[in-house]
């Protein structure tokens, strides 16, 4: 089982839980460091979606930096078993074990701060980005977040804030 921490915010140096599953990695501390550094205008108040969740780790350090509600998504059970250990003590996050794709059987709500981080391989980011905008799940001027390794995917309908490469993880910000 991966070890995982919060790095910053009220709950800094929180241990949370990872586990091993084929296609599955975590956010390395360094790239979560310079990925929240870039977005943390963004995240205080914010209703935050972090699809794709896995253990919960980005949506969980964005309600250490003053997210207001967190929604956790994953469609795998073990993802789902860890993210509620990882969430115990705190409230407004809540946890939607789903297909990101029927997001919308679960919730109606709209969101200004999302994190993709989709298993990589797989040409997940284009369709669910519009799959976002055409099921309305998106405030006006949303923040979105898109980790990934080797994927041209489209991003029509949205504007490219900021673009980095650590190594072979690449992260694209954008605004709807």
């Amino acid at each position: 089982m991966r070890k995982l921490r919060i790095i910053s915010g009220i709950y800094k140096g929180r241990n949370l839980k990872g586990f091993d599953i084929d296609g599955t990695r975590p956010t390395m501390d360094r790239v979560k460091e310079s990925l929240f550094a870039m977005i943390q205008n963004d995240i205080k108040g914010s209703n935050c979606l972090d699809l794709y969740a896995g253990s919960g780790a980005l949506g969980i350090e964005a309600f250490s930096n003053g997210a207001n509600q967190v929604t956790l998504v994953d469609q795998n059970q073990v993802a789902i078993n860890i993210m509620k250990e990882n969430i115990k003590g705190m409230e407004s996050i809540t946890i939607i074990h789903s297909d990101a794709f029927k997001l919308h059987n679960y919730t109606n709500q709209k969101f200004n701060l999302v994190f993709l981080d989709p298993p990589y391989h797989k040409e997940l980011i284009g369709p669910t980005l519009q799959y976002l905008k055409e099921h309305d799940f998106l405030e006006k001027e949303a923040i979105i977040v898109c980790e990934y390794e080797e994927e041209d995917f489209n991003y029509d309908g949205f504007t490219l804030l900021k673009m980095r490469t650590y190594g072979r993880k690449n992260i694209k910000i954008l605004k709807f």
